[in-house]
């Protein structure tokens, strides 16, 4: 069983910038894939960004390249997402969620909500224009 906690969500106006965090605790944090997903009011789930256990591999959406940033800390159990010129349509309650089954491979979709095993409760983000 693994928990997951997010936290650093808030309230930022827009072109500001945000971290949030995910602090895992009850397995090997470092053998962890991990990804943040968004949802925003009245949306689905969407994906924004994943990370490789070692970090050799991260991905993003497209709407959130060159903006977002993950990154983790094997030491503190913990994963981050770097927000930077933020959007009012950035709005959401931000999750990250957990692969525990086996290391990512070429063939998984790491932006597949299915992919990850164990989610958190969500930190609120919101953006004022």
């Amino acid at each position: 069983q693994v928990q997951l906690v997010e936290s650093g969500g808030g309230l930022v106006q827009a072109g500001g910038s945000l971290r949030v965090s995910c602090a895992a605790s009850g397995r090997t944090f470092s053998s962890y894939g991990m990804g943040w997903f968004p949802q925003a009011p009245g949306k689905e789930r969407e994906f924004v960004a994943a990370i490789t256990w070692s970090a050799a591999i991260r991905d993003y959406a497209d709407f959130v390249k060159g903006r977002f940033t993950i990154s983790r800390d094997n030491a503190k159990s913990t994963v981050y997402l770097q927000m930077n010129s933020l959007k009012p349509e950035d709005t959401a309650v931000y999750y990250c969620a957990v692969r525990l089954r086996r290391p990512f491979n070429s063939n998984d979709d790491r932006s597949a909500d299915h992919e990850y095993d164990y989610w958190g409760q969500g930190t609120q983000v919101t953006v004022s224009s």
